[in-house]
C-alpha cells in the first residue's frame, strides 16, 4: 500500500484513534529564564507578546471545552485518560485554577479514571500546592539539573539568580506531603561530563524515576529571525547552540549512568532511556515517541486552544487547528497530521535503515535530524552517541530480555554481575599467587 492510499484509508476510519495532548495553559510564560529553553520564545508567535504576559492564560471557557472534548474523544477502550500540564511554568496560573481543573475533570469523567501529570520548575511550590497534588494524586515532574553548580548554571530566575535552593525546598515539601514526583534533568554541555555525580545526586534527593533530556538545538544565524531556535527544514543558515551536548559525550553520559544503575538499582530506580531500550530488546514498540517508528499521536495545545502537530513543532507552519473550532479526532485523523507522523519513517536516511539498532532508535525525533550521515543525508544529531550507548548496553539488555521472557525479574542481572566480578577477582588473585610462586 502506498503512503497516499494509506492516508486515504485512514481518513475513512470511523472509530476513535488514541492520542495525547500536552496542554500549556499559560503558554510559554515562565518565572525562570533558562538559557537553553526551547519554549520561552514561542510567545513571538502571538500578537499579545509585548508586555502583556497576563493574556497568555487559558480562559475557563477554553479550559472546559478542552477537558470535555479530551475525555469524550478518547477511544472507549481507553479506561484511563491522562492529562499533561506543561509550559512555560503552569503553576503560575494559580492553585485555584488547578482546583477548577480537578472539578471539571470529575464533571466530565463519565466513569473513566482520570490521571494528571504536571511539569514544574518547583519555584512556586508551597505546602498548599504539595498538599493538593498529594490529595488529588497528581504526578509531578520536577526539573532539576543535578548538583547546585550544574543546576544554577542555566536555570536562573528573571533576576539572574540561581533557583537550586527553591527546587530543593520543593523536594522536601513533596516528601513531607507524600506527593508523587519524578525528576527531569536537562543534560547540557556542562553536566554531560559528570554522569555519576548527577545520578547519585538524583538518587540522594529521592528520585526513583528519572528522565534525561539532552539539549540539541539549532539556532538561526540571522538575528532578526522570528524564532531563533529553528527546525531542520529551516532554509537559511543555522548553527548548533552552545548549550547543546556533544553527541559522543551524551553517549558517554548515558553509559556512565547505566553502569551505576545496572549494578545496584535495577528494579528500584527507573530511568526512562533504559526502560524504553528494554522494550525494544523485548521486541516491543518503544513507548517513548522519539524512539517509536512513527509518531503523530502526541499533540501540543497552546493557551488559546491552538493545536500543533507536536510539542517539538510549535511553529506556525505546524499548527493544525483550534479546539474551539474543531475536535481532536479531526486533527489526529487529518491527512496533514497522518503525513507528519509517517514522515518520521519515510524520511529515514539509508544509514539508519542499515543500522543494527534501528529497532531501538528509529532515527530519533525528526526535529533533531540536523546531523549529516555518511551518505550526506540528514540524520539524528546524537546518532554517534546513541550508537555508542546502544552498543554498550546490548549484552545487558539481551540478558534482561531473556529474564523477562522466563518470567523472572530483570533485577537478577545485578546478582549475575556481582558473581562475575567475584569470579574475576578470584581469578586475578590466583594468577597473582601463581606469578609469585614461579619467581621462587
Amino acid at each position: 500500500m502506498t503512503v497516499v492510499n494509506f492516508l486515504e484509508s485512514e481518513k475513512k476510519i470511523k472509530g476513535k484513534k488514541h492520542f495525547h495532548v500536552m496542554s500549556k495553559p499559560i503558554g510559554p510564560i515562565c518565572n525562570l529564564d533558562c538559557t537553553y529553553c526551547y519554549y520561552l520564545e514561542k510567545e513571538n508567535i502571538y500578537d499579545e507578546k509585548k508586555g502583556t504576559p497576563s493574556k497568555f492564560r487559558m480562559d475557563e471557557k477554553t479550559l472546559e471545552i478542552f477537558i470535555r472534548k479530551y475525555i469524550e474523544e478518547q477511544p472507549k477502550e481507553a479506561g484511563k485518560v491522562l492529562f499533561t500540564w506543561h509550559g512555560g511554568e503552569p503553576t503560575l496560573m494559580g492553585l485555584d485554577y488547578f482546583k477548577t481543573i480537578a472539578s471539571l475533570q470529575k464533571k466530565y469523567a463519565g466513569g473513566r479514571q482520570i490521571e494528571n501529570s504536571l511539569q514544574t520548575n518547583g519555584v512556586t511550590i508551597n505546602d498548599e500546592w504539595a498538599r493538593f497534588f498529594a490529595e488529588e494524586n497528581w504526578l509531578v515532574g520536577l526539573s532539576i539539573d543535578g548538583p547546585q553548580e550544574f543546576h544554577d548554571a542555566y536555570r536562573p530566575n528573571k533576576g539572574g539568580k540561581g533557583t537550586f535552593d527553591q527546587v530543593m525546598r520543593a523536594v522536601k515539601l513533596f516528601q513531607k506531603h507524600g506527593t508523587p514526583y519524578n525528576t527531569l534533568t536537562v543534560v547540557n554541555d556542562r553536566n554531560v561530563r559528570h554522569p555519576k555525580r548527577v545520578y547519585e545526586f538524583l538518587k540522594n534527593v529521592g528520585s526513583t524515576f528519572m528522565q534525561f533530556l539532552p539539549v540539541q538545538e539549532i539556532m538561526a544565524v540571522a538575528p532578526d529571525a522570528p524564532l531563533q531556535l529553528v527546525h531542520p527544514d529551516y532554509k537559511h543558515e543555522s548553527r548548533v547552540t552552545k548549550e547543546s551536548v556533544d553527541p559522543e559525550a551524551f553517549g558517554d553520559f548515558l553509559i556512565g549512568v547505566f553502569n551505576e544503575w545496572v549494578q545496584r538499582d535495577v528494579g528500584s530506580v527507573f530511568v526512562q532511556h533504559f526502560d524504553v531500550a528494554l522494550e525494544a530488546w523485548c521486541g516491543f514498540r518503544p513507548s517513548l515517541c522519539i524512539f517509536a517508528p512513527t509518531c503523530g499521536d502526541a499533540l501540543a495545545m497552546e493557551h488559546n486552544g491552538d493545536v500543533y502537530s507536536c510539542d517539538h513543532y510549535v511553529y506556525p507552519e505546524y499548527k493544525i487547528g483550534n479546539i474551539l473550532e474543531e475536535d481532536f479526532q479531526d486533527f489526529i485523523k487529518s491527512v496533514k497530521q497522518e503525513r507528519f507522523g509517517l514522515d518520521k519513517e519515510q524520511s529515514l536516511p539509508l544509514q539508519c535503515r542499515d543500522c543494527k539498532y534501528l529497532m531501538a532508535c528509529n532515527g530519533e525525533c525528526p526535529k533533531h535530524r540536523f546531523g549529516t550521515s555518511r551518505d550526506g543525508e540528514k540524520i539524528a544529531y546524537l546518532c554517534k552517541g546513541y550508537y555508542k550507548y546502544f552498543q554498550h548496553i546490548e549484552p545487558y539488555m539481551e540478558v534482561m530480555a531473556k529474564l523477562l521472557h522466563m518470567e523472572r525479574p530483570p533485577a537478577e542481572i545485578m546478582g549475575m554481575i556481582a558473581e562475575q566480578k567475584r569470579q574475576e577477582k578470584a581469578l586475578r588473585k590466583q594468577e597473582k599467587k601463581a606469578k609469585k610462586k614461579s619467581r621462587r
